[in-house]
């Protein structure tokens, strides 16, 4: 493809300073199209112009932001086809994942913040004695969701439809204005989802789109003096250096970093279950999705058996082309992250991990693929264990009885979701309470979306989906009088 992307500033399409950089489709290693590179001009440009566009868009009632949320979830569905193909061309993502979990779940992001929330509520009055402040009386309040401003998000490559909708969406059903910045492998998809909401009526400014592969323009679309919050999904490294910047100017934050899942598999255990929801690392995404539960925490009484029916499940899925149907597994993002997986996959044997399935490349004449890779026989202290390694790898470590099991799970850098399977529900619960992490699946990888999403220690910072999300892209406003 020779078509050169524009950038989007103020409602208008920007031909960049930087020029063209090659987006590879990490399957057939060719050209999908040419990505802009903003200077820093142009993204400060952009975040001027939401800081302009804010004003007017946070005073539009409510209802009215909400219909073009609407229209634009429309649109996005009638357009899911050529949508999801552009997505799957960047991404190496399966047809069926692009449509439905990228594309599809954009589609719903933008649609369930198209339903107006109340933004206030009342506090229960409270009766004040005469003193220095006053006479005696009753003072009602009133707490009141108010919009944030102008708010930088920043994007993660695993899914540029359904990470970038889910910031976008309850940020502009708040009043705020955005300045997006997707991620440098995989912009593509988020210059259309900015059409669309063009198309849906966004007013110029309230959506403004801006990319690079170097650093210079993620760096300025964070230290703008216009922007007001970052939301960012990422790596904790990238996390950390962003946090510093928002720290000197106080900019609101809302950090989702990495995750080393822990799987605690029971001897009581399911496990069809627990093999069929751990496999997801082998697949979804080729395992490059923070939530997936890349640490298995086997009991004694079922660890050889685990390990032997991951390692068939392992070995049953098709690798290949993601347009075939049949694909389960697509490639990672590119040749450095194919890298940067195989080089743990080598660090993994050297601290002495057991390599069951996997471990080497398949072959494929093109494509940056890795095979579904199992470690077993690891001890919590391996870097392999213990780093985000983003890629179709799962480690297997053997504990005793539960205390170890919650101290191995706890015994992490990382908090964001970790998972319990056992046939005695309350046995899972009564575990669950005690993981350090953000959520804790059940006998399930899947996910309830009104639930709050977020991680403990340095898997981030705040909460979202649902309606936390509209919390997390709101100041909250006490007013207070005398009754």
């Amino acid at each position: 493809m020779t078509q050169r992307q524009a950038l989007f500033v103020g409602g208008s399409w920007v031909e960049p300073d930087g020029g063209h950089y090659e987006v590879i489709d990490p399957a057939t290693e060719q050209t999908v199209g040419w990505a802009p590179e903003a200077s820093r001009d142009q993204v400060h440009a952009a975040c001027a112009a939401a800081r302009e566009a804010f004003g007017p868009w946070s005073a539009t009632p409510a209802e009215e932001r909400a219909a073009v949320l609407a229209r634009a979830a429309d649109i996005v569905r009638d357009r899911v086809v050529p949508y999801a193909e552009l997505a799957r061309a960047e991404t190496g993502a399966t047809t069926g994942t692009a449509r439905a979990m990228q594309v599809g779940v954009a589609a719903a992001r933008f649609r369930r913040y198209a339903r107006v929330e109340p933004a206030e509520w009342p506090i229960p009055p409270q009766i004040n004695e005469a003193g220095p402040m006053g006479r005696a009386g009753v003072m009602g309040a009133l707490a009141v969701r108010q919009p944030v401003g102008v708010v930088t998000c920043i994007t993660s490559y695993n899914n540029p439809w359904a990470n970038p909708a889910g910031k976008i969406a309850p940020a502009l059903a708040m009043g705020n204005t955005v300045v997006v910045k997707p991620a440098p492998q995989d912009p593509l998809s988020v210059y259309r989802m900015a059409e669309a909401l063009e198309a849906a009526g966004a007013p110029p400014g309230v959506v403004n789109v801006v990319s690079g592969a170097r650093t210079e323009a993620g760096e300025a679309a964070v230290d703008s003096p216009d922007v007001d919050m970052v939301s960012f999904t990422g790596s904790t490294a990238v996390g950390q250096r962003i946090a510093e910047v928002c720290g000197r100017g106080m900019k609101r934050q809302l950090m989702e970093l990495g995750g080393k899942g822990a799987a605690i598999v029971l001897d009581d255990a399911d496990l069809g279950s627990a093999v069929s929801g751990i496999g997801t690392t082998f697949s979804f995404y080729s395992g490059q999705i923070c939530t997936a539960p890349t640490r298995v925490l086997a009991q004694r009484g079922i660890y050889d058996r685990l390990v032997g029916q991951l390692a068939a499940y392992a070995g049953r899925l098709k690798m290949g082309d993601p347009r075939e149907p049949d694909t389960v597994v697509g490639p990672v993002i590119s040749a450095a992250h194919r890298d940067r997986v195989e080089s743990y996959v080598e660090l993994g044997r050297k601290e002495g991990a057991r390599v069951v399935t996997g471990g080497d490349r398949p072959g494929l004449p093109t494509g940056f693929y890795v095979t579904p890779t199992l470690l077993a026989d690891c001890t919590n202290d391996m870097r392999v264990a213990r780093e985000e390694i983003f890629g179709p790898v799962v480690v297997v470590i053997p504990f005793e009885d539960e205390e170890e099991g919650v101290a191995l799970a706890n015994d992490s850098d990382y908090g964001l979701i970790d998972y319990v399977w056992s046939a005695d529900v309350a046995r899972a619960f009564r575990l669950a309470r005690r993981l350090r992490s953000g959520g804790v699946g059940i006998n399930t990888v899947g996910r309830n979306m009104e639930a709050p999403f977020g991680g403990f220690k340095k898997s981030g910072v705040g909460r979202d989906v649902g309606s936390y999300a509209l919390h997390a892209y709101s100041e909250v406003q006490a007013i207070v009088w005398p009754g």
